[in-house]
């Protein structure tokens, strides 16, 4: 097995990028390997990949060096000379597989491993190894961060903030008093967590706020789009369960309970309580009434309005969200209304016209 730490730039062989993806080489092993890029992209030097045999093709056609291939039969295509001028390496999942060399060769991240003279820290601040801290940040009192964390220029950590190992916060985060991050997680730019919840009460004509004291609390291996915003509890915690994926621009009311691995996609806003089981899908621009409950692995379809409580393994969509099935049903008979409705004016002027000729012969 390849031994990255042996291997000081992002140059590799075929045989290297086999052994990381546990692939299967045909052609050169040798074959040098600079970059990584989609099939319209790829250059001499580059590794792309074919979803499917479909795809096989056109990236056989491609400039790439090599390829991440499918699991299937080659000898014909090889025989042939479809592929001859291409190393292949057969994986199981070629997507999963590129995702790995992605990952092999994104760009250096941001790590300086050093707190920047710049930063404002309080009181009692508390950090792990490998820590890095970037020009400007401003800390409160109390705050934690594990090893190898990296806090980019510009972010600001409220009191009692605690960050887990790995984790990486990019540039304008806000956590404020007492949340708390997992391991391994990923805060994009902009994204603030633990503002106050949606929290009035209406008396004599006046709105008066509802203090918010709880905080949140995200679990190991979460990530956080940009522009998100997660409310913090008005009592006890605002969670968001381990593995879960929020895409940018989401908002997440006070007191939601959210499930372990989790996909909440682009402008979904949930209100406040809300709770979701594990494996759930919310696809762009749903939106959640309050306290709904949503079960295991259920899909929200996009732009949906979900007013009812969604049971485990239930596919919903549409306004109001129903299932999905009945919703394509709808849609499907919405667009014939313009035609029955011209059907049905020309059924009014004949039982007119069937009508006149009958008052006739009456008269």
């Amino acid at each position: 097995m390849v031994n990255q730490d042996n291997i000081s730039n992002k140059v590799r062989t075929v045989s290297e990028l086999a052994d990381l993806v546990q692939g299967r080489v045909f052609g050169d092993p040798q074959t040098v390997i600079r970059g990584i890029a989609a099939i319209e992209d790829a250059q001499s030097g580059d590794i792309t990949f074919a979803e499917s045999v479909r795809f096989l093709a056109n990236a056989a056609q491609s400039q790439a060096s090599a390829i991440l291939a499918p699991e299937a039969d080659f000898d014909d295509a090889l025989a042939n000379g479809g592929l001859s001028s291409k190393t292949l390496i057969q994986v199981a999942n070629p997507r999963l597989a590129f995702a790995q060399l992605l990952d092999l060769f994104a760009p250096e991240r941001y790590q300086t491993r050093e707190i920047h003279h710049t930063a404002v820290v309080g009181s009692d601040f508390r950090h792990g190894a490998n820590v890095s801290v970037g020009a400007n940040c401003v800390f409160g009192e109390n705050v934690r961060l594990g090893d190898n964390v990296t806090i980019h220029p510009l972010v600001f950590l409220g009191d009692d903030v605690e960050i887990g190992d790995n984790t990486t916060v990019y540039p304008n985060v806000s956590l404020l008093r007492g949340t708390v991050a997992g391991k391994s997680c990923i805060l994009h730019s902009g994204c603030v967590l633990g503002a106050d919840g949606y929290g009035y009460l209406t008396s004599g004509g006046k709105h008066r706020k509802v203090p918010q004291i709880g905080n949140v609390a995200i679990g190991d291996d979460v990530e956080v789009g940009a522009n998100v915003t997660i409310d913090r509890a008005r009592t006890g915690t605002t969670r968001i369960g381990r593995g879960t994926k929020i895409d940018n621009l989401v908002h997440i009311g006070h007191n939601c309970e959210i499930g372990e691995d989790c996909l909440i996609v682009a402008q979904v806003g949930l209100a406040g309580g809300v709770e979701t089981g594990k494996n759930v899908i919310i696809a762009g621009q749903a939106g959640v009434k309050e306290q709904i409950k949503i079960g295991d692995y259920a899909v929200v379809g996009a732009q949906s309005g979900v007013f009812g409580d969604i049971p485990a393994k239930t596919h919903v969509s549409g306004y109001p969200a129903r299932p999905h099935k009945d919703s394509l049903k709808t849609s499907a008979a919405a667009n014939q209304l313009p035609d029955l409705l011209k059907a049905f004016r020309e059924m009014e002027k004949r039982v007119a016209e069937l009508e006149a000729k009958l008052a006739a012969k009456g008269a």
